[in-house]
């Protein structure tokens, strides 16, 4: 869906849902994502903490919400999303409550949050509309990021690359990861969640002596795609998004098999107050014209069931991404500790 038509249908002029609340519910429960039309309008004011993500593109969904809901009033304060999570903590320790609700680019923090037992319970009708395994009673994800093996099509072919993540370090490839990134410290620590400790260690020892280091997750593709370093490790949508704008890219994704390596994390959000307001308000994040909005320009996953996943990625089904409760990857000190015991950090 292209922007223009994403804001028409998001903030168009039909204010109010075609359906009564009750009908909305029945729908959610047997045909996945809902219409904007189907939700009934928002009215009054909350304060949203945003962790910043996806290049404004966040900040698109939220000015068109308002716009369509002219009696709303957001506000908003952005900032990084960990510390965010923090902030939310120490504020709730101190007896203040400034946000309503959270919406953070990475499930980690919005573990820590949960973990402090500041979420307030989703209704089961909105859970319900997201994909098996993305179902949570304290927090919603939005949309999903697959860890992928972006690799050099002129060098390789998917059948040269292992399917186990624990192997690469031994494959004889030249590797390219971004150590300092959250999005591989979230990666580490699922592996040291589902391998261990010590497992973990050694692999990340390893991989400081064959890995080459960048700064950040779409410089390790780009440097795939210029032949620098044969594989690496990032996000899917660094690599489609690439491709979107130099469809020649000499880059694709491979997958390794049940493990960390292609572990599915989730932007997420959840409601820190009471009220419809703040989950009427999560139930728009949820809609077919965002999920497919995210989907088409951001190129993350969505997982709300009937919304098609981005152009150049498989379907979800065909993965095989770990099970793993992903407000865990909230214990992020210990990733940190060990990052450091092994001079990769």
């Amino acid at each position: 869906m292209q922007r223009r038509t994403f804001i028409q249908a998001l903030a168009g002029a039909g204010l109010l849902g075609s359906l009564p609340l009750a009908a909305t519910r029945a729908l959610a429960a047997t045909a996945g994502a809902l219409s904007v039309d189907d939700l009934p309008a928002l009215k009054g004011e909350l304060t949203l903490y945003l962790g910043r993500g996806e290049g404004g593109l966040y900040e698109n969904v939220l000015q068109a919400i308002q716009k369509r809901n002219p009696d709303f009033t957001l506000n908003i304060r952005r900032g990084v999303t960990a510390a965010l999570a923090n902030t939310i903590v120490a504020e709730a320790k101190a007896g203040v409550r400034r946000a309503d609700i959270f919406w953070a680019v990475d499930s980690g923090a919005i573990g820590l949050v949960n973990d402090a037992g500041l979420a307030r319970p989703l209704p089961a009708d909105l859970t319900g509309q997201l994909k098996e395994g993305f179902r949570y009673d304290n927090w919603s994800p939005v949309t999903g990021r697959i860890r992928t093996l972006p690799y050099n099509t002129d060098k390789l072919t998917a059948d040269k690359i292992p399917d186990s993540v624990m192997a690469l370090p031994d494959s004889g490839l030249s590797i390219g990861w971004a150590p300092a990134y959250a999005s591989f410290q979230s990666f580490v620590t699922a592996m040291r969640l589902l391998e261990g400790e010590k497992a973990t260690g050694e692999w990340l020892k390893a991989m400081n002596k064959r890995g080459k280091n960048y700064a950040g997750e779409l410089g390790v593709v780009m440097a795939v795609e210029r032949g620098e370093v044969d594989v690496g490790f990032a996000n899917h949508y660094y690599t489609l998004r690439l491709k979107a704008g130099k469809p020649d890219a000499k880059v694709a994704l491979a997958f390794t098999n049940n493990d960390a390596g292609c572990l599915v994390n989730a932007s997420g959000i959840l409601a820190l107050s009471e009220g419809d307001l703040p989950v009427n308000f999560i139930r728009y994040l949820l809609t077919r014209e965002v999920q497919s909005y995210l989907a088409t320009e951001a190129y993350e996953i969505p997982l709300v069931e009937g919304v098609a996943t981005p152009e150049g990625l498989p379907a979800l089904g065909t993965i095989s991404p770990p099970k793993m409760d992903l407000t865990r990857l909230a214990d992020l000190r210990p990733t940190l500790d060990l990052m450091r015991s092994v001079g990769v950090l």
